[in-house]
């Protein structure tokens, strides 16, 4: 007799901004799909990476441990030891696990717990869609045909057939996989995309919906002035300064269109999965990314900053009709390292040791939640800006180890961050509380950023893996 214990889809995108879903509130975007799932589900409008750049993100996501646990706290390249991955315990219980599409765990084709890894990982020999590129379009083929560079603020529409995309190709590796399934147990399936990371490519459908479309112009904080490098033709890959209007225009109607694209191939997912004979009604499916974009918000490009543009993240379910809980929008912070406790808890299956997350159910139901978030940046484009940030999605605190600079923002009245509540005397004891936290919480760490009484400046910087 088959297991009838729920399946579940982990469908994720990189660099995709908490507010570039349409639940979000957004005014131009479009994101009908993952919108719906609040239906028979649950949004955090609230949700936030604990590191804004790519390999540690997914560290926690798969692990349920956060920043610093995972033993990452920036961005590196380096193989992980961890024994109790979330594929590694699903399979142990007898789920049937594959991964498709953008990985960035290493070594590259490590299985980590999955029966079948088939990546995207921009790495010759390590990435299956470019073989299947060159094989379809021709061996001169390259997915970066078309000029825009993998890091930058590059933008125009897909070079290729749309068939021929990346996400196109991501959704119809799973849906292949899934049709070849072992059909006697449940299944998890982690579909990986890369955009909306850059390069900014959407196909020439999506992109015609935007480029003529008003945009809200990027915020700028009045702390933002030092990141205003206005110089004439700046790099492509600039991670600071003012861009050129119109090339701003396109790299954020792009952007937006990116969004859209991924968002139709999900429902294209389902359809196909559904008309195919998956029941849809027993799985769980899980929207989220690994961080954000700044996509020029205070003269910033890219991510690893405590930003809203770069640290918030989406974070919708859809429930399994079996599962009993509340469904709607719910105002917990909560980040990627509670993905694991909340899959685990749908399928009945008893977390390991060392999580440090929690299941988002017992926030949609109302029980006790954390009081705040933590999340880190080691230095990356810049040691200045190495972070520590705390939010409980009203306020954020945000704290430079190398200068010793504080930022204090009320997301309630201010989300786009525009006024630095910290820059003066009247928020003394906000800015207090919020300092104390985090010398508490590092002090604990021990890992030289308090000693319990004070936070300790690092100006010589430090390393992403933890000692």
């Amino acid at each position: 007799m088959s297991d009838q214990r729920p399946n579940i889809l982990l469908f994720t995108t990189d660099q995709q901004r908490g507010d570039h879903i349409s639940i979000s509130g957004h005014p131009v975007i479009q994101t009908p799909n993952v919108d719906s799932f609040v239906n028979n589900g649950a949004y955090f409008p609230n949700a936030y990476t604990e590191i804004p750049s790519t390999t540690g993100a997914r560290r926690i996501l798969h692990s349920g441990k956060g920043n610093y646990y995972c033993g990452l706290i920036g961005y590196s390249g380096v193989e992980w030891h961890e024994k109790n991955t979330l594929a590694q315990v699903l399979a142990d219980n007898g789920y049937h696990c594959i991964n498709v599409g953008w990985r960035n765990m290493h070594p590259r084709r490590k299985l980590y717990g999955f029966h079948t890894v088939i990546p995207h990982d921009l790495h010759e020999g390590d990435d299956d869609y470019w073989e299947f590129l060159k094989r379809e379009v021709g061996p001169e083929a390259h997915e970066r045909g078309h000029g825009c560079d993998a890091n930058g603020w590059l933008a125009r529409p897909w070079h290729l057939e749309e068939r021929y995309h990346a996400t196109n190709w991501t959704t119809d590796v799973t849906i292949e996989q899934l049709q070849k399934r072992d059909p006697t147990r449940p299944w998890f399936v982690w579909c990986s995309h890369l955009r909306p990371h850059s390069p900014y490519d959407p196909p020439q459908y999506f992109w015609d919906m935007y480029i003529n479309k008003d945009l809200p112009e990027p915020p700028i904080g009045d702390w933002a002035e030092k990141y205003n490098v206005d110089v004439p033709f700046p790099d492509r890959t600039a991670w600071q300064g003012r861009l050129p209007e119109e090339l701003s225009h396109q790299s954020r109607a792009a952007y937006m269109a990116t969004c859209t694209h991924l968002d139709f191939q999900l429902g294209y997912m389902l359809e196909r999965l559904q008309r195919e004979g998956t029941d849809l009604n027993n799985t769980l499916i899980i929207f989220t990314s690994d961080h954000g974009d700044m996509m020029g918000d205070h003269y910033l490009h890219r991510k690893s900053y405590a930003y809203e543009g770069s640290a918030r993240i989406p974070f919708v379910l859809r429930y399994p009709s079996s599962l009993d809980a509340p469904t709607g929008s719910f105002e917990q912070v909560v980040g990627l390292q509670d993905v694991m406790p909340t899959i685990l808890d749908c399928a009945g299956i008893e977390a390991p040791e060392g999580m440090t997350g929690s299941s988002v159910l017992d926030a949609a139901r109302g029980k006790g939640w954390r009081e705040f978030f933590h999340g880190e940046h080691s230095p990356c484009y810049d040691p200045d800006n190495a972070m520590h940030y705390l939010t409980d999605g009203k306020e954020k605190y945000i704290w430079f180890p190398t200068t010793g600079e504080e930022q204090l923002f009320d997301l309630q009245s201010d989300r786009q961050e525009l006024t630095n509540l910290a820059a003066g005397p009247a928020n003394e004891a906000r800015v207090k509380v919020w300092r104390d936290r985090l010398i508490k919480l590092l002090g604990e760490r021990g890992d030289g950023f308090s000693d319990g009484e004070k936070l300790l400046l690092r100006p010589d910087g430090w390393g992403p893996e933890v000692e």
